[in-house]
């Protein structure tokens, strides 16, 4: 294994910064949406829009930003698309239209791309096994804790400063991330321009879908986490419209979320030091099989209440901080020649499981009927999923094993 260019404590601290800006900027003003139907004299489809273009932006761009990670380097793509990502915060903030917030959000998507290939990717480069994990528990917890997180801070600047405070903020992440790049953050691929031609980008990405490993783990992850981008887009209008909550109060009560996946990545961290990894997937999806049981029944039989409806998603939480770091680690460990397509490809399939819930419960119009009925859905994906990964594991160890004998 080549020797690591940069610490764990720093490759970790560099990547779980990095992918929080994704989530964050993603939820971080979703308390003030009721607002800016007014501020703009806008509909709330509209609104949700601003979600589902950065949804569309983020989702796609990482297609993009993990190819270049290949062909440029980690470090100067990230750059680039931090720089993209700054200018996309500057037109939020200064939008004298919902047509320029609007695109102000697909450009922040598209910047914001970047932190999620290349903060798994650099990871690849460097580490495998269980010291891979260990970090991937770290970046698990910033990409999941994001979205739960950012209401709570979009909550309290709206309160004392207004909606455009949201996007300044997202200025200073842009700032503070580029400057984090370009001061600490090592490179650790050797660029290779010939990746970028169409032939080899072509080839890379059919290698990813014809791998049944690779697909299946990463559909786990898309159940899982996706589910969580896509109650982002439910979750506010549950609470407040239905609940009765106050913007200040849905960011505070969505802690709970986050306060349960906390708890979680803590556990998983103590458990890692006696068992494998893989041994602790299995909990976590009961966790989410539980959790889902629950969203469908409290969302579909009984009035909604503030624990009816993120008790259970604090346990669906709890549960995906136990399947992240494995996951994520087998997705892209047979991997090492294109880690930054195979995080884009699986970053793509995650965020785009999330996107297309967001779709599904605008298209259908109800969030409280959305919520209980579309997040179950993911979780029992992601279970299923589970089980068609093991049985090519043992598949695969199977015929390993056959000729020996």
């Amino acid at each position: 294994m080549t020797r690591p260019r940069m610490s764990e404590r720093r490759t970790s601290i560099i990547s779980a910064f990095l992918v929080a800006l994704g989530p964050i900027s993603m939820a971080l003003y979703t308390p003030a949406m009721p607002q800016l139907v007014n501020a703009f004299s806008s509909t709330e489809s509209a609104i949700k829009l601003t979600l589902s273009l950065y949804f569309a932006g983020f989702a796609l761009a990482q297609l993009v930003s993990g190819t270049m990670s290949d062909v440029l380097g980690r470090r100067r793509t990230t750059l680039i698309f931090m720089t993209v990502y700054l200018a996309g915060s500057l037109m939020a903030a200064f939008a004298p239209s919902v047509g320029m917030l609007l695109a102000g959000r697909l450009v922040q998507g598209i910047g914001a791309s970047v932190g999620m290939t290349v903060s798994r990717a650099i990871v690849r480069d460097q580490i495998t096994g269980t010291e891979a994990a260990r970090i991937m528990n770290m970046v698990g917890m910033m990409l999941a804790i994001g979205p739960a997180v950012s209401p709570t801070l979009g909550g309290f600047f709206l309160g004392l400063f207004g909606w455009q405070s949201i996007f300044f903020l997202m200025v200073g992440f842009a700032l503070a991330a580029c400057g984090t790049v370009y001061f600490c953050m090592a490179e650790t691929t050797k660029p290779d321009p010939a990746k970028g031609h169409v032939d080899p980008i072509l080839r890379g990405y059919g290698a990813l879908a014809a791998s049944s490993r690779f697909v299946s783990a990463t559909l786990v992850m898309a159940g899982a986490v996706g589910a969580l981008y896509g109650q982002a887009t439910m979750l506010p209008f549950v609470l407040i419209d239905r609940v009765g909550l106050t913007p200040t109060q849905f960011g505070v009560g969505m802690l709970m979320q986050s306060g349960f996946f906390f708890a979680g990545t803590v556990v998983v961290r103590l458990l890692m030091r006696r068992m494998a990894p893989a041994r602790i997937v299995l909990p976590g999806l009961a966790f989410i099989g539980i959790a889902s049981i629950l969203i469908a029944l409290a969302s579909h039989l009984v009035p909604p209440t503030f624990l009816s409806v993120m008790g259970p998603v604090g346990v669906y939480a709890f549960g995906i901080a136990f399947v992240m770091p494995y996951m994520m680690t087998a997705a892209l460990e047979p991997f090492p020649h294109i880690a930054g397509s195979a995080s884009a490809a699986m970053g793509f399939i995650q965020m785009g499981a999330g996107f297309l819930a967001g779709l599904i419960a605008a298209a259908i119009g109800l969030p409280l009927f959305a919520f209980g009925t579309i997040i179950p859905s993911m979780g029992l994906i992601a279970i299923l999923s589970y089980a068609w990964y093991r049985a090519i594991c043992s598949r695969d160890a199977q015929l390993v094993t056959e000729p020996a004998e």
